[in-house]
């Protein structure tokens, strides 16, 4: 078990992130108590039902209030609306935080509405599966992955290390980066691979004159096996994960069409030393991926949950009164 950083955890949004972050964060003692709120009061009863959080609130605001750390986990369309709802509930000397995958227009739309008085720092738990909902967390999901944090300039160091430290205990990486810079970093390894999945199962499902549902079910190879697993993630996530993060994305799509095209020119004309070579440079950062323990080289991606770590929490982040 960890010390304890913060009283209360506030989780506004209790899909698979943050009902993960609850997961882990009880099961690492880092809060004392965590109060949670979502939109549906359907999701809202199964969290009690699961026990995740000492309190399920039915507002927003109730659950912001009074918190030390609120983590904003929903679309990140949402969050500048949910941000100027909770503004008025924040305690001086709060966080408040998200887990969005784009973080320019998280600033941009909740940054003004967030007090003087209380500590900003976004962040993005570089985590997850295709599955959505409250019943689909666990508490190792972060375990060795990486959790970026984007603190706009002149913040708080000791409230962007503390919150550090908070990712630390769930077993994550941390970097701290440039806001403009993830975005783009992401929208390379994430949002565009995505857009790609998304429309390549479409295409399968469009190809019903040449191909069946039931050929393509049939005989999914791994490849397109795993599309369909990522093209399975939440619809409204990547909604607004696309229009606000759009310029970047844009970017990559214009370059990925520039070097699908120049393949398929190579394939026409049987170039086989630029398809050998680009494959070839491609196949190292697989490799390399593996290397850095950001997944397993058993096959069919058979990497098994890591254990959460004991995180030793310095003193001068301890909660008040410890």
């Amino acid at each position: 078990m960890s010390e304890v950083l913060y009283d209360r955890l506030a989780l506004i949004g209790v899909g698979l992130i943050g009902s993960s972050i609850a997961r882990a964060a009880r099961q690492q003692g880092v809060v004392r108590e965590i109060v949670a709120t979502a939109r549906s009061e359907k999701t809202r009863e199964r969290v009690a039902e699961l026990g995740i959080a000492d309190r399920v609130v039915a507002t927003n605001a109730e659950a912001a209030a009074g918190a030390d750390l609120v983590i904003v986990c929903i679309p990140v369309g949402a969050c500048g609306p949910v941000a100027q709802e909770i503004a008025p509930y924040l305690k001086a000397g709060a966080t408040v935080s998200d887990v969005g995958s784009v973080k320019a227009s998280v600033v941009k739309d909740m940054g003004p509405h967030i007090p003087d008085s209380v500590h900003f720092v976004p962040a993005h738990p570089v985590a997850g599966t295709e599955h959505s909902g409250p019943d689909s967390g666990f508490a190792e999901l972060f375990a060795n992955r990486w959790c970026i944090l984007t603190p706009p300039k002149g913040s708080d160091e000791e409230a962007v290390e503390r919150l550090a430290t908070f990712w630390r205990a769930l077993g994550a990486n941390v970097e701290v980066m440039d806001i403009e810079r993830h975005d783009i970093v992401l929208a390379m390894t994430s949002h565009l691979p995505h857009l790609i999945a998304y429309t390549v199962v479409g295409m399968a499902d469009d190809l019903e004159k040449l191909v069946t549902s039931s050929e393509v079910i049939k005989f999914s190879a791994g490849g397109f096996r795993d599309f369909t697993r990522i093209a399975a993630s939440d619809p409204t996530m990547w909604r607004d994960i696309f229009l606000h993060n759009k310029d970047a994305v844009l970017e990559l799509i214009s370059r990925f069409n520039e070097d699908l095209a120049r393949l398929g020119r190579a394939i026409r004309w049987g170039e086989a030393d630029t398809l050998h070579e680009f494959f070839t440079r491609t196949r190292a950062i697989r490799r390399g991926i593996v290397q850095t323990g950001q997944d397993s080289a058993a096959p069919d991606f058979g990497r098994r949950p890591e254990q959460l770590p004991h995180v030793p929490i310095p003193r001068p982040y301890a909660a008040d009164g410890e």
